[in-house]
C-alpha cells in the first residue's frame, strides 16, 4: 500500500514508518486517514514485529495538530469506523496504543500537542538530546489535550508532572523528558539512530509470541493473567534454546560474567 504521507520499509521484521508530510508534518486530515490506513495493513501481519515511527523533517516529528480543526471543527472527520467514544485523533493514538507490535517512536525535533500525544501512544520513545522537544501547549491555545493526552501522559509521569506540563504548556527538552518519564532515554544525537535500529531489531528477533505474552502481561499488571500466560509457550522451542545457551556457557561462572553478550549472540545465530 501507498500512502500520500508516509513512506514505510521492512527489513528483519522491523516496520520503519518516516512520516514526511509538509511543511511540518501537522496531524490533519492527510495524515490521519495514512496513520489509520496503515494500522488496519499492519495489525495483522506477523511477519512484523517492531514498528519504528520517525520523521523525514530533522526539526519537526509531527507539529501538533492542525489548526484548521479549531478555525473549522467539522474537518475533524475521519473515514471508517471509531473506537467508541473517540474522535480521530483519539482513534488513531487508541488503535496505535492496542497493536500487537512493538511501538518506537525516534523523535529528533519537535513533538508538540497531538504529535506528543501520538507519541505517547507508542510503546516506547527515544529523544536526541538538543534537538528534541516536548509540549502540550493546548492550554495556551484555549483548549485542552484532546487526542488522549488527559489519559496517556498521567500514566507515564504521575498526576502533578502531568498537571505542570498540560497547564504550564512548557517545552521539555530530551533529558527533562527522560528524568519525568516522558520518554525511555535521552540520547547523543548522534547515537540516536543506531540505539533504535539495534534496539528493534533485538526485539523483532524474539517473535511474535513472546512479544505478545509480553505485552500482555505488562498491561495487565495481574499476577493471574501472567501465570497463565505460560499456555502460550512452546515448550520444546524453549528446551532447544535453554540447552544452546547452556552449550555457549550459561550457567558458568565465565558465561555468568557476560551473559548478556551470549544471549545476543545464540539469539542471532
Amino acid at each position: 500500500m501507498t500512502y500520500e504521507t508516509l513512506h514505510v520499509d521492512v527489513e528483519q521484521g522491523v516496520a520503519t514508518v518516516t512520516i514526511d508530510h509538509p511543511p511540518l508534518n501537522l496531524l490533519d486530515g492527510k495524515l490521519i486517514p495514512d496513520l489509520l490506513s496503515f494500522v488496519a495493513q499492519v495489525k495483522d501481519d506477523d511477519t512484523v514485529r517492531v514498528i519504528v515511527f520517525q520523521s523525514a523533517d530533522p526539526e519537526f516529528f509531527i507539529a501538533h495538530g492542525d489548526m484548521g480543526f479549531l478555525t473549522d471543527p467539522g474537518l475533524l472527520t475521519a473515514d471508517g469506523e471509531l473506537v467508541g467514544g473517540t474522535n480521530p485523533v483519539q482513534t488513531v493514538n487508541e488503535l496505535i496504543r492496542t497493536l500487537p507490535q512493538v511501538t518506537i517512536g525516534k523523535l529528533a525535533g519537535f513533538a508538540r500537542g497531538g504529535g506528543n500525544e501520538f507519541l505517547m501512544a507508542l510503546d516506547m520513545r527515544f529523544a536526541a538530546i538538543g534537538p528534541a522537544g516536548q509540549a502540550q501547549p493546548e492550554t495556551l491555545m484555549g483548549i485542552y489535550p484532546g487526542g488522549g493526552g488527559t489519559k496517556l501522559m498521567p500514566e507515564l509521569i504521575g498526576r502533578a508532572r502531568a498537571l505542570e506540563l498540560i497547564l504550564g504548556g512548557e517545552l521539555v527538552g530530551a533529558e527533562l523528558a527522560e528524568r519525568y518519564g516522558l520518554i525511555n532515554r535521552a540520547l547523543p544525537a548522534a547515537e540516536l539512530d543506531d540505539f533504535v535500529t539495534t534496539l528493534s531489531r533485538r526485539i523483532a528477533a524474539l517473535g511474535p509470541a513472546i512479544i505478545g505474552i509480553v505485552k500482555t502481561a505488562v498491561d495487565a499488571r495481574d499476577l493471574a493473567v501472567e501465570s497463565s500466560l505460560v499456555t502460550r509457550l512452546n515448550f520444546p522451542d524453549v528446551a532447544a534454546l535453554a540447552t544452546k545457551l547452556l552449550g555457549a556457557g550459561v550457567q558458568t561462572r565465565e558465561g555468568e560474567r557476560r551473559l548478556e553478550t551470549i544471549l545476543n549472540e545464540v539469539h542471532q545465530r
